[in-house]
């Protein structure tokens, strides 16, 4: 019985499978973000997600960082965003409950963003809202 359970779920897309043939032949391809690529340094935080609301954490940040997004569109690559709904994320306490502590990242119609932030604590990176694959970036400032 259990077994049958977990051939259904896996059909119904409870799976976590990225590689079966069936997800290769049906809708558009996968996003390719160059922000996502990259290998990781020490003291990076990297996540990526194919859709939102999603909430990555917690996190424990502690310094400077260089804060960047990248979004794609895997149907449309030429797609220009200034046209499409801002890209929406944050720092917050608690996920998905911007409030007290809270610090807003990038609420921004385009392909990618960039701004810098000092941030100590755990935090939940909260994407609240975006229409196309995105990944996230954190990279610490050199204390140098």
């Amino acid at each position: 019985m259990l077994g049958v359970a977990a051939a259904i779920a896996t059909a119904c897309g409870g799976g976590s499978s990225t590689g079966d043939a069936a997800s290769s032949t049906a809708g558009p391809p996968p996003a390719r973000l160059a922000l996502a690529t990259a290998p990781k340094r020490p003291g990076e935080v990297l996540v990526r997600a194919d859709a939102s609301p999603a909430s990555h954490g917690p996190l424990a940040l502690d310094g400077r960082y260089v804060a960047r997004f990248e979004q794609a569109a895997p149907e449309d690559p030429e797609l220009d965003f200034s046209t499409q709904t801002a890209f929406v994320a944050s720092l917050d306490r608690k996920p998905q409950q911007e409030g007290a502590g809270s610090v807003r990242l990038f609420r921004a119609a385009a392909r990618s963003g960039r701004r810098t932030v000092t941030l100590r604590g755990r935090f939940y990176l909260d994407v609240s809202f975006g229409d196309f694959p995105y990944a996230i970036r954190l990279t610490p400032v050199d204390r140098g």
